[in-house]
């Protein structure tokens, strides 16, 4: 048996035997199969609410789970299981390092669309620039400093738990696989009646509200994402729905700022709303960012840091060959001018200079990810997005892209860090975690372009069906700093001063406030994204909270140990069977209702 070493100042838990096999490529195969199934509903759920989860975490419950039911006359490990957590993390955040959204539904906002081979070899391109990103720093932040990194941390003790009782693995495994199906139950039932999941009410008051979208959706996702974020963000998110859609945008429409239709973003509320949430957004983002001076400072000075107590660090066995990243990344920096300038005409210089720039920004992300787990990849995206508005003025591709490289490179970094962690405190050699995210990132591409082009065929991505808030986000910043103010619908200039000045007054203040005080203060960038959203999301991710507070009040203890996997389930269930609904749709299955 191997020793199980309970010590949580960032040394190992786990002392592997030498009988705990460090790689293997059945690992690495359930770790993509489950990548697979994570990214695709990254795409379903980023394009739905702007934001993607981690994989980490149902990679490694899922894998447990399926390894022990596998009859096989070799046992799984615990080191197994890391690899297989490092491929499925890796395969599940390809959703939001390709782009997918956020740079690629804002370039097809401007009416750009990329072919299927454009999408992968660009993927893959700026994700294993991120992945090279995080190499060199991998001793000096985890070995030498020891930072955190919390989800990375949660992945190796929940990897060590369910080892070490079966019965736990099996209990989080069976809820997130049961709510799994129930949600995909629903999902399908609402595609053949589809009034039963969004009813409308066309009297009285209620007409008025549903036009203003407040009306009531039942979503296994939204109610997923509710019980993940918790009371304080959906909170936000509803507070955020009743000052945009209740107030903002009646307001534009009453004064005669906008002529069309509510849901317009041509002419309409909506595009005037929009503006108010993305400058909310790039105000949070970059005060956020603000916050981070002194971590900045560290992710410096740390470069030039090798020693470790005053002496020189051992060699690590199983260390990744110098060779290899530094090879890795010239080809992917060759890559990457190669295809922007093939496929966005952008620059050979300035593909550099965001090169440059995302190595930079992405030691910065995961220093961040490290200290605070919250990868701020909007913020690196929207400094990258003002760089290039001051030396590219007028492009909005080369603006849009180039962020893209940035915000891909934070993204994958930040997610090998977090499995280098996790690989540290099981005992774990890097070099098989090197290998393993390499090839889940391959797997993540594979799955991810195809589901955003059948969703972006199905729905069209940015309408009503997928909004895109991120995609909406970086849009308008890149056309507002191309364009000037001549993008920007009547007085919606005075809206973003003012609520930009607001936004970074609340950020500053909710970063001050002790966590007693924090918990009770609205989240600014909840708010600027519900803004951007119809408000029946925001509901139905308030009714999801709301559900966790009573579950907890019913059954605080099940509650604590079930909520991510209950909420996963509900978020996987959904997100895959929205492929399927997709494809109907576009074969013409019909509804029940006509």
């Amino acid at each position: 048996m191997s020793e199980n070493i309970q010590d949580q100042s960032g040394y190992p838990i786990y002392q592997p035997t030498q009988s705990d096999i460090q790689f293997s490529w059945r690992a690495v195969m359930i770790g993509c199969t489950i990548g697979l199934l994570l990214s695709a509903m990254n795409v379903y759920v980023g394009n739905k609410i702007g934001w993607t989860f981690g994989g980490s975490l149902i990679a490694a419950i899922l894998s447990v789970a399926l390894m022990k039911r596998l009859a096989t006359a070799r046992p799984f490990g615990v080191l197994e299981t890391n690899i297989a957590q490092t491929a499925g993390s890796a395969a599940g955040s390809m959703a939001s390092t390709a782009g997918l959204v956020s740079a690629i539904p804002a370039l097809g906002m401007l009416g750009i669309k990329l072919t299927p081979f454009q999408m992968v070899v660009w993927a893959l391109a700026v994700a294993y620039l991120g992945v090279f990103f995080a190499q060199p720093l991998r001793r000096q932040m985890i070995e030498v400093e020891r930072l955190r990194f919390p989800t990375g941390t949660a992945a190796a003790e929940t990897i060590v738990a369910m080892f070490s009782s079966g019965d736990e693995a099996a209990q989080k495994a069976k809820a997130l696989l049961q709510w799994a199906f129930v949600a995909a139950v629903i999902s399908l039932i609402f595609y053949f009646l589809p009034s039963l999941e969004h009813p409308e009410i066309t009297f009285g008051v209620f007409a008025t509200l549903s036009a203003w979208t407040f009306s009531l959706l039942i979503s296994p996702v939204m109610i997923g994402a509710g019980l993940m974020i918790g009371t304080r963000v959906a909170t936000s998110l509803v507070v955020g729905s009743i000052i945009g859609w209740g107030l903002l945008g009646p307001l534009a429409q009453d004064s005669g700022w906008v002529a069309g239709k509510i849901m317009s973003y041509k002419d309409g509320a909506r595009g005037w709303i929009l503006w108010t949430g993305v400058a909310i957004m790039v105000a949070t983002a970059l005060t956020d960012l603000l916050f981070l001076g002194p971590t900045i400072i560290r992710a410096i000075t740390g470069l030039f840091k090798s020693k470790g107590d005053g002496e020189p660090l051992p060699p690590v066995e199983g260390e990744v060959p110098q060779l290899w990243w530094v090879g890795g990344l010239a080809i992917g920096t060759s890559l990457t001018i190669v295809l922007a300038k093939m496929f966005f005409d952008i620059p050979i210089h300035m593909t550099i200079i965001a090169v440059m720039l995302a190595a930079l920004l992405s030691m910065i992300a995961t220093r961040a990810t490290g200290e605070t787990d919250i990868n701020p990849i909007g913020g690196m995206g929207k400094v990258t997005q003002l760089v290039f508005g001051g030396i590219a003025p007028g492009l909005a591709t080369t603006n849009l892209m180039c962020a893209a490289i940035t915000g891909a490179g934070a993204n994958q970094a930040g997610d090998m860090m977090q499995d280098f962690k996790t690989g540290y405190l099981l005992g774990a050699k890097p070099r098989p975690q090197f290998i393993a995210q390499l090839i889940g990132v391959a797997a993540g591409v594979i799955t991810c372009v195809p589901v955003y082009l059948l969703f972006d065929k199905a729905y069209e991505i940015g309408g009503e069906e997928m909004p895109s808030p991120a995609g909406h986000a970086w849009r308008a910043m890149a056309e507002l700093l191309s364009k000037g103010a001549d993008a920007l619908p009547m007085h919606a200039d005075k809206a973003i001063v003012i609520a930009g000045l607001i936004s970074i007054v609340l950020t500053v203040i909710v970063k001050l406030s002790p966590p007693s005080v924090k918990k009770y203060l609205p989240s600014p960038m909840s708010i600027g994204i519900a803004m951007i959203i119809p408000a029946y999301y925001s509901i139905a991710m308030f009714i999801g909270a709301i559900i966790l507070i009573i579950w907890k009040r019913i059954n605080k203890t099940q509650a604590i140990a079930l909520t991510f996997a209950v909420s996963s389930g509900l978020l996987a269930g959904e997100g895959l069977t929205g492929v399927l609904k997709a494809v109907m749709q576009l074969v013409g299955v019909p509804t029940l209702e006509g």
